[in-house]
């Protein structure tokens, strides 16, 4: 019979009276963590060095914090704004300071992009897993709680796993099976009426669970929002090659961030203005001359089969672009689910009808193709494009996603090999991974001869996408891999790229590739389309300073190393008077009135960046029309 608590702290007492000293605590990814929980067993862990707590998750969400710092002054009142009322993880913070008790052991297999990427105590707890296997590690860990956030019904007698059934579900059936065997192991649900009721596999009966924590703080605590960022050009040129590969009546994964963004645009720019979005892809040229641009609207409609069931995809469904119908009568499969606020007040305010389309379903079912029954699940994913996100890609066709090259994780693997092999296990289904062709402002390409780590082999090589074009790489040979992966890259790369490939007997004397690529021409080619392809294509939680400030520091954090290019920016800020938008920004970073030499230095060059993104935009917006990538007879440096 389940346990009903109000007390967070007396239900990790009793949590420690059932299953003693030595707590294996699995948490979901992302948003679905039961935070009061998990902080009650951290609390009573750091109390009492007897007790032993493993805590095994992954994308431990952490509110951003001011500071000094550009980057502080612009995240401080966005996340008075934004967090004020989320429960942050105590064992987040204690990590971030180096201060994890010795008897407190934090494990991810995913972690918050880029955030851990200088603490050790992360570094060296993480574990490389596929998102599938996930769950399999975990059972061998010895997990014996799981705590997770869950959605009331207005009876209570049903609770929802809301945004996570992802792990939860494949690990119900293992703890089962423990319980028979005489292990004592528990299911904790931690009632929020802020989380979606999602039905169908998601919603549990209440004797599902062992305790349940509900009313006070708890159930009300804010959701973990991920306001929009700007989608840049880049971005936007990328969802434009990508929103060509689907096909009508297909199926479709996407994720979160501004290229995700770029697709869902650019997919109902295509269904709602064939004829602009065929001008716009003709304009930028550098599709695959082996495959056949879908450039026509959404007749029947597509399938939505995503470890993330992210906004674009919410977005594709109301511009009436995702509505195929499978086999069981749902329009999409998700995971999990996490984005910004309006995300989750859609999905609780949705209609009834449309939501029972909707389903949250076990990370096996989404991304493998499940045993039972495979020929129906795989006549339900016909003509699959799964597209997922990118850090550096090899021209032999290997692709890295989550560290760096001397072993830094970024991220986690996640499921991009799971859909990888998807991708191939299914007739008519491409993998599609994306990434900017160089980062850095420029300074450095995303697109090498070689690199030092490999998410996915160049065995598995598909389709890559840069802003310059797409490489169709299935089956190619290596010489014919590494033309195309040239010809998306950066001019200021093409040329040391084909010395490589040369060197390496891997392409002929005299190679010169289809065009060589720069930012400016491609700039220019889409400037006029500036109407159709904004910023923020669905809006976004930031003020109006804070949207003229995004590039801007943007434009900063990608010249971080560069000193010479701060010194640039110095020089002209100190000599240069703000606009009243300018000013505006200003005062948002509290630099209306600078004190001393390093808040002056400060406010010269962000000034100095406002007015180069200021510019840029102006003249995007003036600029004509150009050739398509109409590139030079010089050699590339």
């Amino acid at each position: 019979m389940v346990q009903r608590f109000s007390d967070e702290d007396a239900l990790a007492r009793r949590i420690v009276e059932r299953v003693g000293s030595r707590i294996v605590l699995a948490l979901p990814l992302g948003l679905g963590k039961g935070n009061h929980v998990a902080n009650a067993l951290y609390r009573r862990a750091a109390d009492d060095p007897s007790i032993d707590l493993t805590i095994f998750t992954a994308l431990s969400l952490d509110p951003p914090s001011g500071g000094k710092s550009l980057a502080g002054r612009f995240s401080g009142p966005l996340a008075e704004r934004l967090y004020d009322g989320v429960t942050r993880l105590d064992y987040v913070a204690a990590r971030r300071n180096g201060r994890l008790p010795q008897n407190i052991r934090v494990v991810e297999f995913f972690m918050q992009a880029g955030s851990l990427l200088s603490n050790r105590t992360a570094q060296q707890n993480y574990i490389s897993a596929n998102y599938t296997h996930a769950a399999r590690y975990l059972v061998e860990s010895g997990v014996n709680v799981v705590a997770q956030m869950v959605s009331p019904s207005d009876d209570r007698a049903h609770y929802s796993l809301g945004s996570n059934t992802d792990m939860t579900l494949d690990l119900l059936p293992v703890l089962d099976r423990r319980r028979q065997d005489g292990q004592e192991v528990l299911f904790v649900g931690e009632a929020n009426r802020e989380m979606p009721f999602m039905g169908g596999a998601a919603a549990l009966d209440q004797a599902r669970f062992d305790m349940i924590l509900e009313g006070g703080s708890a159930e009300s605590a804010r959701l973990f929002g991920v306001p929009k960022q700007p989608v840049s050009i880049t971005d936007h040129a990328i969802g434009l090659y990508v929103a060509a590969l689907v096909k009508d009546g297909g199926t479709l994964q996407i994720g979160i961030g501004g290229m995700g963004d770029a697709i869902a645009n650019a997919l109902i720019l295509r269904h709602r203005d064939p004829a602009r979005f065929r001008a716009a892809l003709a304009a930028l040229g550098g599709f695959a001359p082996t495959i056949e641009p879908q450039t026509g609207r959404f007749e029947e409609g597509l399938y939505g089969l995503s470890e993330m069931f992210v906004d674009p995809l919410m977005q594709l469904i109301d511009a009436g672009i995702v509505r195929r119908a499978v086999s069981d009568g749902k329009i999409l499969h998700g995971g999990f689910f996490v984005g910004p606020e309006s995300f989750y007040r859609r999905l609780r305010e949705m209609e009834p009808a449309l939501k029972e389309t909707l389903s949250m379903r076990e990370i096996s079912f989404i991304n493998d193709l499940p045993a039972e029954d495979r020929a129906r699940h795989v006549a339900d994913r016909r003509d699959a494009r799964f597209c997922n996100s990118a850090m550096v890609a090899t021209v032999l066709g290997d692709v890295c996603s989550d560290q760096t090259e001397e072993g830094r994780v970024v991220s986690g693997v996640g499921g991009q090999y799971n859909f990888v092999s998807q991708a191939f296990a299914l007739e008519g289904a491409r993998s599609i991974l994306m990434l900017a062709s160089t980062r850095s402002g420029g300074r450095q390409s995303n697109i090498r001869w070689t690199y030092g780590h490999t998410t996915v082999p160049r065995h598995l090589k598909d389709i890559v996408v840069t802003e310059y074009g797409m490489a169709d790489l299935r089956g190619r040979t290596d010489r014919d891999t590494v033309a195309a992966m040239i010809d998306i890259a950066d001019e200021s790369a093409q040329g040391t790229l084909i010395g490589e490939a040369v060197a390496g007997l891997k392409l002929e004397l005299g190679h010169r590739p289809t065009r060589w690529n720069s930012r400016e021409r491609l700039d220019a080619t889409l400037a006029p389309f500036a109407d159709v392809l904004p910023d923020y294509p669905f809006g976004t939680d930031l003020t109006e300073e804070e949207r003229l400030l995004a590039p801007a520091l943007r434009r900063l954090k990608d010249a971080k190393d560069d000193r010479l290019a701060l010194a640039g920016l110095l020089a002209r800020g100190v000599f240069t008077t703000p606009s009243p938008d300018e000013a505006a920004a200003l005062a948002r970073m509290d630099l209306a009135r600078p004190e001393g030499l390093a808040e002056l230095s400060m406010r010269a060059i962000l000034l100095a960046a406002l007015r180069a993104e200021g510019s840029k935009g102006r003249q995007l917006k003036n600029s004509p029309p150009a050739a398509p990538f109409a590139g030079h007879d010089g050699e590339a440096s």
